[in-house]
């Protein structure tokens, strides 16, 4: 509801972006990153405390708190760069591959906090290759390069792709036969 242009503040302070690559200051503490983080959304003083102590609760930091952030295990470095993105409890949250590059049982972890996020109300939109991640989202909108291909539910899209040879396609079959679709149409 806001013009980005016009009103940037109210924009950002209602919107959260974590991305792809570590992208906070590995010179500082995990305690530091989530200050500045604070500061840069206009906390101060206990509200800002609060906030702090809840994100070394929540995503487990505390034993980190004096830690580098840039020798922090990938896994907690995912952990703060989602927390620094929450500091301020934004409406909708940007999540650029969030799960890039971490074990399996950290991607399962950090998709078990996206959807308690959705279920609290946070709108979260993410990008990812992954399409068994995929089956997480409610919503999809496939794409190849800067086409959008198709949109819909998890089961939208499967159902679109399942015949007698495929019963029951995954998100992966119809991903596949959507990029087929869309070489045939563009050749």
């Amino acid at each position: 509801g806001y013009d980005v242009a016009r009103h940037p503040n109210e924009v950002k302070r209602r919107i959260g972006y974590m991305a792809q690559k570590f992208s906070l200051y590995g010179d500082l503490s995990v305690r530091e990153n989530l200050r500045f983080f604070s500061s840069a959304y206009g906390l101060r003083g206990k509200e800002q405390q609060a906030r702090m102590d809840w994100a070394l609760q929540e995503f487990e930091l505390g034993p980190y708190a004096a830690a580098t952030s840039r020798d922090l295990p990938l896994g907690y470095k995912q952990r703060l760069a989602l927390a620094a993105a929450l500091m301020h409890a934004p409406d909708i949250l940007f999540l650029d591959e969030p799960t890039s590059g971490v074990d399996p049982l950290a991607r399962r972890e950090f998709w078990h906090r996206i959807s308690a996020l959705s279920e609290l109300g946070v709108t979260v939109l993410v990008t990812t290759h992954f399409m068994e991640e995929a089956e997480y989202c409610d919503r999809l909108v496939m794409m190849a390069e800067v086409d959008i291909l198709a949109q819909g539910t998890p089961a939208d899209m499967k159902a679109r792709f399942r015949s007698a040879t495929t019963p029951d396609p995954t998100l992966e079959d119809a991903f596949i036969g959507l990029i087929k679709t869309h070489e045939g149409a563009t050749q």
